[in-house]
C-alpha cells in the first residue's frame, strides 16, 4: 500500500509497540465518510444495503466480476442457512440473515424459501449429536423438534428410512438464493443513493499518516498476467511498489473507509490493509442429479417448483458428510466426506479468463474421484437416485478459517480500513448489520470474540499454520466437536521452558493460542495406590445411588472442610461415553493433590504485558473499572469495559513501582485494543512479554512449605499477603511473586524470564517432593475453578454482559477519579436483566455442555456457560446466565443434556471454601 503504516502488531518478544497515529478507537465513523466496499458478494451487497439504511450517503461497491453474478462463491453457494450452532453468536448471525431476507423477492422470486431443515443420525452417536443440536436449538429460541423415523417419511416421502433412527427437524431454516440476495440488496442499496462499479480490479490501498485516503483500481477485463486474483499484483506484507498508478488504465477512487467483503480473494485484499487473515480457499464437491422421476416438482402444498426451487427440507446427514436438496425435480448433493482440496489464493483465476471461458473463479473442475462416497451415501438415503446420471457438477470453492467463524472488524494497522471475510451465506446479512453498527457507533451489540479478526496470535499466521488449520477445519466439518477436542497439525508452537518434564511426567496435551497445555499427567496415576487419597475419595454413587450429592453419600467420610488443615475428600465420577472423551480420572485425583497437598501447574500460556512511562498510572485508571494506581507490589483485579459498558476483558493488574505495571490478560484481542487506546504523547509504552518469560502456578495448603526454604524474601502471610507480590529468588532465579490463585488454595503465580523457567520448574519439585508435589493439568484447574465461582472470559461473560450481571460489582470502583471508560453507560443501566448464577447437579447427570438450555418448568430461562465436574464439593457445578429473578441461591431450575433433563439447584457462591480461609493462611 502506499503511504505511511503504522506498525502497531506486536511481536510475540518483549518489542516496544509504536505510538498509534490516532488514538481513537475504531467505530463511530462519520454517516457523511466515504466508503468503498470490495466485493459484490452477498456480504459486500449486504453491507452496502445496511449502510445506506443507516444513513450513508457515500457508499461505493466494487468488484471485479460483472454485476450481479460476480464468480464469486455467492454465484454457486448452495444456500443453505441452518441456524442451530453450538455458537450463540453464530446462530444468531443465521438468524438475523433469515429475518432480514425472509420475504424479499426478485421479479417476483423469492429470495429465501423457508422450507425447513431435516438432520438425520443412522447410529446411536449421530443421533446423540442430534439431542445436544436440540438443546442448543431451545436454547437459542430455533424452533426444533426430534422426530421419529415415520414423521421423517412424511416430511421427505423417498427416504429409506429403514436405516434412520431418529432426526432433528427445524422448520423456519430455509434456503437463500444467493445472487437473488446479492440482487435485491444492491438494488436496495443503489436506490438509497450508493453507487454499485463491476468489472473493475481494486490493486491497492493508498494511505496517509496511517489512515486509509483512497483505493486503486484498475479495468478488470483487462488480464493480470497470471492465474489472476484481486490483489494478485500485490507482493506479501501489503506493500505496492510494484504497482504503477500511472497506468493508463488506472485510477483512484478517493475513500474515508474501505471494507474488504471479498470472499476468497479476501485473504490478499487483507492484507491491503494491513491485515494478516488466517483464511484459505477449499474446494467442495457439488453435483446435481438427472430429473428424479419419483419426484412430483411440487411443494407440500401442491404449488410447482421452479427449477432451483426446493419444497421439502433440505437434508443433512452429518454421519456422511454430505447435504442434499430439491432443485425442482433433480437432487443436488454436495460432499464434505472428502480429502482437503486447498487452493493457492493466488491460483484463483480473473475476470478476464471467467469472460473469455465463461468459467467462474469460484467454479474449479470437478474432481469425480472425491465425490463417489457421498454420491453412494445418498444414494442408500435416498435410492431413487442410485441409477440416475450427474447432470451437473463442479468443486465449489469457499473460504475456511481455524475455527470456523468470520473475520470481522478493523484492521489494527491502518486506520478506515475493514474486513468481512470467511462469511457463507448462513451469516451474510447477520454479519453486515454487525459490522455496519460497528462502524458507525464503535458498538457491535453482540460478543465479537468469536468473529474478530484479531483474535488470532499474528505470531502464528505463518502460510503454512492457514494452509492447515483451513484444510482441518474442511475436514472436521460435519464432525462432532468432542470436549477438548484440539487441532492435530501444527503442533508444537509454542511450549514453556519446562514442556519436557511435563512430557516426561506424562502430559496428555490440548492447545489453546498456539500453546501446548497439559489436561493431566499420567505419572499422577500413582495416586489411585496412595493409602491417604484412597481413605478419602470414592467412585460417585457407588454406595448410595439416591444421595443428592457425592458428600451426603454414606461412603464419604467428612464433609468439605473449612478450616486450613483439614483433610478435603474427592470424588471420582463415573462418566459416561460422552464425558470420557479427552478425560481420564487421573484429573480428580490432581484436584485432590491440590486440595490437601500442593502441585505444580504450568500457568505460561497466561497473557501478560509490561506497560511503563509516564503516562502509565492515568492511562490505566481510564482503561478499567478498578482502581490500579496503588503502592508498588499490589495485585488488583479489575475489568476493562466498552462504551455500553460491557466487559471487554478482565485482568489482573500488578504494581511494580515507578510507573511500571505487570497486566495479565485474555489473549490477542487484548493487545489489539490495547494497542489502539495507546495515547499519541508516546508517554506509554506497551510490551507483550509472554512468551519471554514464563510461570507456574503454585498452589495448595503445602505450597507455603515447598516455597519457603528455597526462597530468599519474605513469603510469609504477613510478608506477601494476598492480592499483592514482591520480588523474590527462588533457588536462585529472579521471580516475581503474584500471591493470587484461580484454584481457591493458598499459593502463587510465579514468573521468570524464559531462560530462567527449567531450573525453577526443578527446583520446586525438588523441594515439593516430601510434601508430595504432583503436576497439575487443566482439567483438575476447570474444575476447581468452578468450585470457587471463578469466572472466565469469552464464555462465561463476554462485551454483552455488564459486571453487576456477571457477579463481579466487587471489581468496579463508580467512584474512583477520572471515571473509566463504561462508567456512565453503567450509571444509565447497570444490569440487563439477566444474571450468571452457580448451579450444582447430581454427579450422575453429567456435565452438561456450554450452551445448554436452562428451565424453569416448561420454560427456557437461560443457557449454561460452563460446566464440570466437582471432585471436592461432589457435584456436577457449573456457570449459567438465568432471568434475574431465577438467580437467587435455592431456586430450582432444570438442565437439558443430550435430551434429558435433569434436576438443578441454584447455589450460594462461592460453593467451596465460602469463608476464604484456606486461601488467606
Amino acid at each position: 500500500m502506499t503511504g505511511t503504516v503504522p506498525r502497531t502488531i506486536a511481536s510475540s518478544a518483549a518489542t516496544t509497540l509504536p505510538d498509534r497515529v490516532s488514538a481513537r478507537p475504531p467505530g463511530a465513523i462519520d454517516p457523511s465518510s466515504r466508503i468503498v466496499i470490495i466485493g459484490a458478494g452477498v456480504v459486500g451487497a449486504a453491507l452496502a444495503d445496511e449502510l445506506v439504511t443507516r444513513g450513508c450517503t457515500r457508499v461505493t461497491v466494487l468488484d471485479q466480476g460483472p454485476l450481479p453474478v460476480t464468480g464469486g462463491s455467492s454465484s454457486h453457494a448452495p444456500g443453505f442457512v441452518f441456524q442451530v450452532n453450538g455458537s450463540r453468536v453464530m446462530c444468531g448471525l443465521a438468524q438475523r440473515t433469515l429475518a432480514k431476507l425472509d420475504g424479499l423477492e426478485v421479479d417476483g422470486r423469492r429470495v429465501l424459501d423457508r422450507i425447513g431443515g431435516l438432520e438425520v443420525a443412522t447410529t446411536e452417536g449421530q443421533l446423540a449429536e442430534l439431542r445436544r443440536r436440540y438443546g442448543y436449538a431451545l436454547a437459542w429460541g430455533v424452533p426444533a423438534e426430534l422426530i421419529e423415523p415415520a414423521r421423517v417419511a412424511e416430511l421427505w416421502p423417498g427416504l429409506d428410512t429403514s436405516q434412520i433412527i431418529g432426526a432433528l427437524h427445524t422448520p423456519t431454516d430455509g434456503i437463500v438464493h444467493s445472487k437473488r440476495a446479492v440482487e435485491h440488496q444492491l438494488a436496495r442499496a443503489e436506490e438509497g443513493g450508493a453507487e454499485a462499479i463491476g468489472l473493475t480490479r481494486v490493486v491497492d490501498v493508498e494511505t496517509e499518516n496511517g489512515r486509509v485516503t483512497g483505493v486503486v483500481v484498475e479495468d478488470a477485463t483487462v488480464p493480470t498476467g497470471g492465474a489472476g486474483a484481486e490483489a494478485a499484483e500485490v507482493p506479501a506484507g501489503g506493500t505496492s511498489a510494484a504497482v504503477d498508478s500511472t497506468s493508463p488504465s488506472r485510477r483512484t477512487i478517493p475513500a474515508d473507509v474501505v471494507v474488504a467483503t471479498g470472499g476468497i480473494w479476501g485473504h490478499l485484499l487483507g492484507e491491503l490493509g494491513g491485515l494478516r487473515l488466517p483464511m484459505h480457499p477449499m474446494e467442495h464437491g457439488y453435483a446435481w442429479t438427472a430429473p428424479v422421476p419419483d419426484l412430483p416438482g411440487t411443494a407440500p402444498d401442491g404449488s410447482p417448483l421452479g427449477d432451483d426451487q426446493a419444497g421439502r427440507p433440505m437434508i443433512r446427514h452429518q454421519g456422511a458428510g454430505l447435504y442434499m436438496r430439491e432443485f425442482g425435480t433433480r437432487i443436488g448433493i454436495g460432499a464434505y466426506e472428502h480429502r482437503p482440496i486447498p487452493l493457492a489464493p493466488e491460483d484463483l483465476t480473473d475476470t478476464a479468463h471467467m469472460l473469455a471461458s465463461g468459467q467462474e473463479p469460484a467454479k474449479r473442475a470437478f474432481t469425480r474421484e472425491d465425490f463417489e462416497f457421498c454420491r453412494a451415501e445418498a444414494a442408500r438415503l435416498l435410492p431413487a437416485i442410485a441409477d440416475l446420471p450427474l447432470e451437473g457438477e463442479f468443486n465449489g470453492v469457499f473460504s475456511f478459517t481455524p475455527d470456523g467463524g468470520p473475520m470481522l472488524g478493523p484492521s489494527p494497522r491502518l486506520d478506515g480500513f475493514w474486513a468481512a471475510q470467511a462469511i457463507w451465506v448462513t451469516a451474510s446479512a447477520g454479519c453486515a448489520e454487525v459490522l455496519a453498527d460497528w462502524m458507525l457507533t464503535g458498538d457491535p451489540g453482540v460478543a465479537t470474540q468469536e468473529l474478530d479478526a484479531a483474535r488470532f496470535d499474528p505470531a502464528l499466521l505463518s502460510d503454512q499454520w492457514i494452509r492447515e488449520r483451513a484444510a482441518e477445519a474442511y475436514d472436521e466439518v460435519y464432525d462432532v466437536s468432542f470436549p477438548h477436542q484440539g487441532t492435530v497439525v501444527t503442533r508444537g508452537l509454542k511450549t514453556s521452558p519446562f514442556h519436557t518434564r511435563i512430557q516426561d511426567a506424562g502430559g496428555y496435551f490440548d492447545e489453546a493460542n498456539g500453546w501446548e497445555r497439559a489436561l493431566w499427567h499420567g505419572e499422577n496415576a500413582k495416586l489411585f495406590s496412595d493409602p491417604e487419597f484412597r481413605t478419602r475419595a470414592v467412585k460417585a454413587f457407588g454406595a448410595a445411588a439416591a444421595a443428592t450429592t457425592a458428600l451426603e453419600d454414606p461412603a464419604v467420610p467428612g464433609g468439605v472442610a473449612e478450616g486450613g488443615g483439614d483433610t478435603v475428600p474427592v470424588v471420582v465420577p463415573r462418566r459416561d461415553a460422552w464425558d470420557q472423551v479427552n478425560w481420564s480420572p487421573i484429573a480428580a485425583a490432581e484436584a485432590w493433590a491440590t486440595r490437601n497437598r500442593v502441585a505444580a501447574y504450568d500457568m505460561t500460556s497466561l497473557t501478560r504485558y509490561r506497560v511503563r512511562g509516564a503516562g502509565a498510572t492515568a492511562w490505566l485508571e481510564r482503561l478499567n473499572t478498578n482502581k490500579v494506581g496503588k503502592l508498588p507490589g499490589a495485585v488488583t483485579y479489575s475489568l476493562m469495559l466498552d462504551e455500553t459498558g460491557g466487559i471487554l476483558s478482565d485482568v489482573t493488574v500488578t504494581s511494580l513501582g515507578g510507573e511500571e505495571y505487570m497486566i495479565g490478560a485474555n489473549g490477542p484481542l487484548d493487545l489489539d485494543r490495547l494497542t489502539r487506546l495507546l495515547p499519541e504523547s508516546g508517554t506509554v509504552v506497551l510490551d507483550d512479554i509472554t512468551t519471554s518469560t514464563c510461570c507456574v502456578g503454585l498452589w495448595g495448603p503445602r505450597a507455603r512449605d515447598v516455597l519457603e526454604p528455597i526462597t530468599e524474601g519474605d513469603i510469609s502471610h504477613e510478608g506477601l499477603r494476598y492480592f499483592r507480590a514482591a520480588r523474590i529468588r527462588v533457588a536462585g532465579v529472579p521471580v516475581l511473586a503474584l500471591r493470587v490463585s484461580y484454584v481457591g488454595e493458598l499459593g502463587w503465580e510465579l514468573y521468570t524470564e524464559a531462560a530462567h523457567g527449567l531450573r525453577l520448574w526443578d527446583a520446586l519439585m525438588d523441594a515439593g517432593a516430601p510434601h508430595g508435589i504432583v503436576p497439575g493439568g487443566r482439567a483438575a484447574f476447570s474444575s476447581l475453578r468452578l468450585e470457587k465461582g471463578y469466572r472466565a472470559w469469552g464464555s462465561d461473560m463476554t462485551r454483552e454482559d455488564t459486571p453487576e450481571d456477571a457477579g463481579l460489582g466487587f471489581a468496579v470502583r463508580m467512584e474512583k477519579d477520572g471515571g473509566f471508560i463504561g462508567r456512565d453507560a453503567l450509571v444509565r443501566q447497570p444490569s440487563r436483566g439477566r444474571r450468571l448464577a452457580a448451579f450444582g447437579m447430581r454427579m450422575d447427570a453429567g456435565r452438561p455442555e456450554a450452551g445448554s438450555p436452562v428451565f424453569a418448568g416448561t420454560e427456557v430461562v437461560g443457557w449454561v456457560t460452563s460446566a464440570d465436574f466437582g471432585y471436592v464439593t461432589g457435584q456436577v457445578i457449573g456457570l449459567a446466565w438465568v432471568a434475574e429473578e431465577r438467580a437467587e441461591p435455592g431456586t430450582p431450575l432444570e438442565i437439558m443434556r443430550f435430551g434429558r433433563v435433569h434436576g438443578a439447584e441454584v447455589l450460594a457462591e462461592p460453593v467451596y471454601d465460602a469463608g476464604m480461609s484456606r486461601i488467606r493462611r
